[in-house]
């Protein structure tokens, strides 16, 4: 099995699986799903692994593509707010000028391709490069709710069937491993 995000950022997921292990698997996967930095690309894997979650392909893609959408809509709403309000602040405008100026780094697709970017930036399945991510790029690059919604959500539903492939080994398949 591919958990190349479980290897990559193990500590971060293990972290993030303490806080919800009491809970039934689909609820686990589904609240990983929501958590920044995880989001799908940590709950799928964890939701198709035998010893943790255990869960069919479909349903651990189902329920970490609806946890993974929870947060847009109130990020979508809310961040441009926050951000300001938390502003303000010197430290977490501090994190708010980093949080920016890492996704306009990254989100030069966005910038260029404004929804089909953002939709493609979503859709890569990289820490980092999810839903909340992708938020932020819409509130950074001036993509309107009406758009960046629907941008995010084909890139979450991309995303989810890229991972849960990986998880699978189908994608290893077509790429060969390595060594």
């Amino acid at each position: 099995m591919c958990l190349f995000w479980a290897r990559r950022d193990g500590k971060i997921a293990e972290r993030m699986a303490e806080l919800v292990n009491w809970l039934p698997p689909e609820w686990q996967v589904f609240i990983i799903a929501m958590m920044p930095i995880v989001e799908l690309r940590g709950a799928i894997p964890w939701a198709l692994h035998p010893g943790l979650g255990g869960l069919e392909p479909r349903e651990a893609y189902v329920l970490a593509v609806a946890g993974n959408l929870v947060p847009v809509v109130p990020l979508l709403a809310l961040l441009g707010r926050i951000a300001d309000f938390l502003g303000r602040y010197r430290y977490t405008k501090k994190f708010f000028d980093w949080l920016f100026a890492r996704t306009r780094r990254r989100g030069r697709i966005v910038q260029k391709y404004r929804a089909i970017g953002l939709c493609l930036f979503v859709s890569i399945p990289l820490p980092v490069t999810g839903a909340w991510t992708g938020a932020a790029a819409a509130l950074v690059f001036g993509i309107p709710f009406r758009y960046a919604l629907p941008a995010i959500t084909a890139g979450v539903l991309i995303a989810g069937v890229v991972v849960t492939l990986a998880s699978l080994g189908v994608v290893n398949l077509w790429f060969g491993r390595p060594g």
